[in-house]
Formats: structure tokens, C-alpha cells, sequence
């Protein structure tokens, strides 16, 4: 009888040590955020279009007959409350959209070939409006952007790596890796990388999450076709990792036979 409880306590005090080698993820994001403390928010953020990107660019006015001609993929025309005209495009009609292309281009409606590459949404829709109204085509056109295929890549020491897209284009870097499930137990926290394409040109931006001046960086809100990249804590990912849980595995058993000695004698 003794001899059965000591070989119970000396497998509950193994699974104990087995336990405590098990590893764990213990992040803390935004480590120096301080309570009470304002931390701005860019409000007036908008995304730089690239090429590739594809966008529904809808031009409305009070007077619909006029639009017509700026929106060759169809769609309706609905009266508001308040008595304005606005283009009512359908879905299948937006899917469609204005791809930009290899040389930033897009070739507009009546307005002909526009470069828009570099620029953003917001100055898109001027530089359409000013070209309307110098054409004496409408005194007071409405054109709306939206983004089709904002897409921006996940990898490295994440739950999940791969390419997402968004209906939206204000996705921030924790959005992304909270979509891309989270960093794993091999993350690097200090070490999370966001590599854009400017000018022509890839540059690599890295980040600290403990850290509250990511929300200073300019790629807090990420742009299409941004690859964000978590470092693991070892870049030798399999011999590392499988060394590592040998060592633990041996020290494990090293430590329940002594325990087990130990009890018996």
C-alpha cells in the first residue's frame, strides 16, 4: 500500500515537472501604455493608390442625365430626401471597377487616361471633379472611390499566414495579425516587419508591439499590398525547435527518475 501511494505522488510531482516545461505565450502588447494617458489618433488617414489596385469611381450630380456619360457600367439613378440626384450602381456594376495599371494609369470616361498612382482617394476625386468642371461637362459633380481588392499579406510566427483582403482600406498592423490569428509561442514581439513597395522601391519597416510608438509609424495603417512579416525567436526554426524539445524532454525525464528514486529509497 505505501508502495503504490509513494509511485502516485511520484507520478503526480512528474506530470508537475512535465507540466512546467510546456512553453507559453505570454504577450503583452502595448506594454508602456499608461492609463489616463491620450495617444492621438490619425483621423484624416487615407491609403496611396498603387497600380494593380482595382476602384469603383462613381460620378453623380443633381441633374443624372448629365453623369451618365462618367459611368459607362450602368446602373440607376435614385432621389434623395433631399431632393438630390445621385448614380445608384449596382453591385455587379461595381465589381468590375478601374484597374490601375503598370504605369499608374487608368483610363477614365470622356476625361481619357488619367495618372492617379501615388495619389489618394482624396486627391483622385478632386483632380476627376476639377477636369468635370473645365470641361464645362457639370458645375457640381460628386465622385465617389472605394477600394475592390485592398489586399495585404500575412507572415512568419502567426496563427495563420497567408494573403486577406478587406472590404475596407483602414486596416491597422494589429488588425492584420489579429485576422492572420494572432502571433504564435515563437513570435518575436520586438521584431514584427511591415515591407511596402514606394517609388518603385520595397523598404522594410520594423515595429515593437510592447511599444506605444507603433502608433507613430507610418505603417500603423497599412497600404495595399503590404507583406507583414513576425519574426520567429529562432531563425533556424526546425533544428532549433526540435533540439529544444529533445533537451526538455530528456531534462523532463531526467528529473521523474530521480523523484522516483528519490521517493522509493
Amino acid at each position: 500500500m505505501n508502495i503504490n501511494k509513494q509511485f502516485l505522488w511520484a507520478g503526480l510531482l512528474a506530470l508537475l515537472l512535465m507540466t512546467s516545461c510546456s512553453s507559453k505565450k505570454d504577450f503583452i502588447y502595448l506594454a508602456d501604455m499608461k492609463v489616463g494617458n491620450k495617444y492621438p489618433i490619425e483621423s484624416k488617414y487615407e491609403p496611396v493608390i498603387h497600380s494593380d489596385d482595382l476602384l469603383s469611381i462613381t460620378v453623380s450630380c443633381k441633374n443624372p442625365e448629365l453623369a451618365i456619360p462618367f459611368n459607362i457600367y450602368g446602373g440607376s439613378f435614385k432621389v434623395g430626401t433631399d431632393g438630390n440626384v445621385t448614380a445608384d450602381v449596382s453591385s455587379s456594376a461595381k465589381e468590375k471597377g478601374y484597374r490601375v495599371d503598370v504605369d499608374g494609369n487608368i483610363d477614365f470616361p470622356i476625361l481619357g487616361k488619367l495618372h492617379i498612382e501615388g495619389m489618394t482617394v482624396s486627391a483622385v476625386k478632386q483632380l476627376i471633379c476639377d477636369l468635370i468642371v473645365a470641361g464645362n461637362y457639370m458645375k457640381d459633380p460628386l465622385v465617389s472611390i472605394e477600394f475592390l481588392n485592398f489586399k495585404y499579406t500575412v507572415l512568419g510566427a502567426v496563427g495563420g499566414n497567408g494573403t486577406y483582403s478587406s472590404k475596407g482600406d483602414r486596416v491597422t498592423i494589429l488588425d492584420a495579425i489579429a485576422n492572420a490569428g494572432d502571433l504564435n509561442a515563437k513570435a518575436r514581439i520586438d521584431r514584427v516587419a511591415v515591407i511596402r513597395e514606394i517609388d518603385g522601391e520595397r523598404q522594410i519597416f520594423m515595429h515593437d508591439l510592447n511599444s506605444t510608438s507603433i502608433f507613430n509609424s507610418p505603417c500603423f495603417y497599412l497600404q495595399q499590398n503590404d507583406i507583414v512579416y513576425v519574426e520567429p525567436k529562432y531563425r533556424k526554426k526546425d533544428n532549433e525547435d526540435r533540439g529544444w524539445q529533445i533537451a526538455t524532454m530528456l531534462l523532463s525525464l531526467t528529473s521523474v527518475v530521480c523523484s522516483v528514486l528519490w521517493v522509493i529509497k
